[in-house]
């Protein structure tokens, strides 16, 4: 059977990892999640996973050099933090 090379990104705040594997053709999103070991419970509590930047469905059969992503939740909403900033530049003008 081909095989097919991956990158599995996990973009930890501490220490970000990215492994390449090789899988074979077909394989799934899980499937890589699954053998980078990175996430051992995906089956069982399911994060959100993409490739290059675009949500997709862990059953999304992957192509050779895609970038698996893992995302995990943000921690301030992007609506919050520019209002925020947005209240301090007008206090220092």
């Amino acid at each position: 059977m081909a095989e097919i090379r991956v990158q599995v990104c996990h973009p930890l705040p501490q220490a970000p990892q990215l492994l390449d594997l090789t899988l074979d053709e077909g394989s799934s999103l899980r499937d890589a999640v699954m053998a980078s070991g990175l996430l051992p419970d995906f089956d069982a509590d399911p994060c959100p996973v993409g490739i290059f930047g675009k949500k997709k469905a862990p059953d999304t059969v992957l192509r050779d050099g895609d970038r698996v992503e893992i995302y995990r939740p943000l921690v301030a909403d992007p609506k919050d933090a520019r209002r925020r900033r947005a209240v301090k530049k007008d206090r220092a003008v």
